[in-house]
């Protein structure tokens, strides 16, 4: 057995034996110790920052793009916001021991669920370090071990939060053998961690459609997958103009390199020449590049930032200032566009229409649906659920956002006093 081999293994069998020690653990116990880590995340930010210079150098040097290279980028401000992620976590609900849908009986007895951890969860993240710490505080809040794989561009930043994390919690009481960290770039162990169904109760990847069809392929654990967010916003011919440019314009040049951003407009024929004038100039201004389909290049004309759609852009998730453009002759062309493009994620019509607006939110499949509203608010936090591990565009286990409570499943409790059964 391979030296890497082995270091995914001995990960996932600790993790495994400390995970029925950390299920008991009191609310105030999982508080500390994530409090504690928040602390030390702050107090060592030079040192942090010293790391991630050294990825973001190598980053550079390899060529990687800016959206992805600012993904990876940790400052004071951005450090800060790590170690205020943590204490939000502290503040949330802790879903464990809750008792829910309790009956009571015929003959007495007391039937309900208690909400229990998954127990270890292996989570495969790419190139966002604070992702790593993220993910740690969520899993222990509820419960769970945790073995982590960082991408490689952003390893050794990963790397030494999760160090700062495990050592915090260590200090508060907390094993630290919770909170594993494959501390390897081969990508060979991803494919080994992918075996550990002995060890290993699910899979939750974050990133790109190579990850999480790698993951989908290859793993021999339940796996829930999401992040891949091919989004759409349809202006519908009823929209308000202002409103519609108002949204198009947040989800796409809010943070182009997130999940949740806008990747195609689907605009309504009876009003393109109208709203293209609009977005052409808003877009122009935030440097969007537009992928237009042949009707729009009739209206827009020609300019350095106005392209011909390919037929693969559709189905693209640009993660960056770009985006496709589709006139459609009627709301039933853009829902089929939307649900044979799309990836599940998130979706948006404009429109005052009643009628156009039920039928979106009827047909569209979509872990998320938002009227009138910009994509950008897709996550956990905006929802009132707090920090999440990710967004599933899955439909078994979790859908949407992913708190703290769809990290849990539960145990059914029965209770008592001495009933036997006929």
């Amino acid at each position: 057995m391979s030296s890497k081999v082995n270091k995914v293994l001995s990960k996932a069998k600790a993790a495994k034996a400390a995970s029925g020690t950390l299920a008991n653990l009191s609310t105030k116990e999982k508080n500390n110790a994530i409090s504690l880590a928040s602390k030390n995340i702050n107090k060592f930010a030079d040192k942090i920052i010293q790391i991630n210079q050294q990825d973001i150098k190598k980053a550079k040097k390899n060529k990687i793009n800016e959206s992805f290279i600012d993904r990876m980028f940790l400052d004071k401000k951005r450090i800060g916001q790590i170690s205020k992620s943590l204490m939000d976590v502290v503040r949330l609900d802790d879903p464990i021991g809750i008792m829910e849908d309790v009956k009571i009986r015929p003959n007495g007895m007391q039937v309900g669920k208690r909400r229990v951890p998954l127990g270890v969860i292996g989570a495969i993240f790419e190139s966002r370090p604070n992702v790593a710490v993220e993910i740690a505080s969520l899993c222990l809040k509820s419960g769970n071990s945790v073995v982590m794989r960082s991408g490689s561009d952003a390893h050794a930043s990963a790397q030494i939060l999760t160090e700062i994390f495990t050592d915090s919690i260590q200090k508060a009481g907390v094993p630290s053998d919770c909170i594993g960290f494959i501390d390897t770039k081969d990508r060979k162990a991803v494919n080994e961690m992918l075996k550990l169904s002995d060890y290993i109760d699910l899979v939750i990847p974050r990133g790109g459609s190579g990850l999480i069809n790698l993951v989908k392929s290859q793993s021999r654990i339940p796996v829930v997958a999401g992040g891949i967010g091919v989004c759409h916003t349809y202006v519908d011919q009823n929209a308000n103009l202002g409103i519609a440019n108002d949204i198009v314009i947040n989800a796409k040049t809010r943070r182009p390199s997130v999940c949740n951003t806008l990747d195609t407009i689907l605009i309504h024929e009876s009003i393109a020449e109208v709203f293209l004038q609009i977005i052409k100039d808003t877009l122009t201004k935030n440097n969007v590049t537009m992928h237009v389909d042949k009707e729009a290049k009739k209206i827009l004309g020609n300019a350095k930032n106005i392209v011909n759609v390919k037929k693969a852009d559709y189905s693209r998730e640009w993660l960056s200032l770009d985006c496709s453009i589709k006139i459609v002759q009627s709301i039933d062309e853009a829902i089929h566009h939307i649900n044979e493009i799309g990836s599940g994620h998130s979706e948006a019509i404009a429109s005052n229409s009643h009628d156009a607006i039920q039928q979106f939110q009827n047909e569209v499949d979509a872990s998320s649906i938002f009227v009138n509203v910009s994509t950008g608010f897709a996550d956990g936090g905006e929802y009132g659920l707090g920090n999440e591990f990710g967004i599933s565009t899955q439909k078994l286990h979790a859908r949407g956002p992913m708190g703290l409570k769809e990290l849990t499943s539960y145990k059914w409790i029965i209770l008592g006093n001495g009933q036997v059964r006929d």
